[in-house]
């Protein structure tokens, strides 16, 4: 079985419960004391109005907390029982939910409410539940074994950073499998950031406005794109008929992800509206490159994924946003995503360079080894 501490369940529990504050108290904005205890909430009567939606909503959201918190109590604490690991995330769920709500007194655009408090405990309840099943049915530490024969012993962060890409690719992406885009908004945060400061004058001036891509060049970022995960996956995988395997998963969450994304976007109807011929073509681009380095060393996929993503960066990161694009980011920023909307936005944006960092000090670490 990996050791313990190499497990891949805390930093995926941690990275998860980010999301939930990022979603519990967007958009972080108009502060203020209400004149009313923060926990208040607590003993007022329940919602007088509430949906369906909003209950399932409210227990779904912190059922992969549960799970992943008990998963890594299990993974991580030598000697711990089920009925421990459920406990202590139940109550890892209930603390957090608590505190959520409560900062939520300060923002009037949130309503705290007990009732969203008691769910999301439940959901934390039902996910640590499913954990323990698991951990009983002996299916986690059947995931101990193969994970070993499969993949590398180093290999926890580089599994976090595989598992959140498919759910990155929810967020809407101006190129298929384009993450990281992010220079003409954080362009425009800085300024709004300046206004009214002697500091704007300060920021440089682009002598000429960003050009929308053309096909061959959205040809490229589709290919580098979908190429950036496989060598990820190769670089943490033991065998070539497991990357080759690893690889047709890859390609099948990838489609999947960018599918429902549209799905949600626009209607089921126009989920593959974005396989154009250029998408189709860098897909298979890339599942051929892939394949032809299903065989390469781990510091050769780890060295050509820097060479992908950062020219993919470079080459999103001088294209601007399409006004349809932006209007697609309204309807998840204002309409009904909006929640979901902060659980996946900041996963689009920030996977990429979560990815290079992750490289570089693998990179680092073997230099050193050396």
């Amino acid at each position: 079985m990996t050791a313990p501490h190499k497990s891949a369940a805390l930093p995926l529990t941690l990275a998860y419960a980010a999301l939930i504050v990022y979603a519990s108290l967007y958009p972080f904005a108009d502060w203020r004391d209400q004149g009313l205890a923060p926990w208040s909430y607590l003993s007022a009567p329940w919602p007088r109005y509430w949906t369906g939606f909003d209950l399932g909503i409210n227990v779904a959201g912190y059922v992969p907390f549960g799970f992943l918190a008990a998963l890594a109590v299990l993974r991580t604490q030598s000697g711990a029982g089920v009925f421990q690991a459920v406990l202590r995330a139940t109550l890892a769920g209930a603390a957090i939910a608590f505190a959520m709500e409560t900062l939520q007194s300060y923002l009037p655009m949130r309503i705290p409410s007990n009732l969203d408090l008691g769910l999301n405990a439940l959901g934390a309840l039902i996910g640590a539940v499913m954990a323990a099943a698991l951990e009983r049915l002996g299916v986690v530490a059947h995931w101990g074994r193969a994970r070993t024969q499969w993949f590398v012993d180093d290999a926890r962060y580089g599994l976090v950073l595989l598992a959140l890409w498919p759910v990155a690719l929810l967020f809407p992406a101006a190129v298929p499998f384009g993450l990281g885009q992010v220079f003409e908004r954080l362009e425009n945060a800085i300024a709004e950031w300046l206004a009214d400061t002697p500091f704007l004058d300060w920021m440089p001036l682009r002598e000429f406005e960003l050009q929308p891509l053309v096909p061959g060049i959205e040809l490229l970022c589709v290919m580098l794109g979908a190429l950036v995960p496989f060598l990820l996956g190769f670089m943490v995988t033991r065998s070539v008929p497991r990357r080759a395997m690893l690889l047709a998963a890859l390609l099948c969450a990838g489609l999947a992800g960018s599918a429902l994304s549209a799905a949600l976007s626009w209607g089921p109807g126009h989920a593959w509206a974005w396989f154009s011929l250029p998408v189709q073509v860098g897909t298979v681009a890339a599942v051929v490159f892939g394949a032809l380095l299903l065989a390469a060393p781990r510091r050769l996929c780890a060295a050509l994924l820097l060479i992908a993503l950062v020219l993919q960066l470079s080459l999103l990161n001088q294209a601007p946003e399409s006004a349809y694009f932006a209007q697609t980011l309204a309807t998840w920023e204002q309409g009904r995503f909006i929640r979901f909307h902060g659980l996946v936005q900041w996963l689009g944006w920030l996977w990429p360079f979560a990815t290079l960092g992750y490289v570089l000090v693998a990179l680092s670490r073997r230099r050193r080894q050396t």
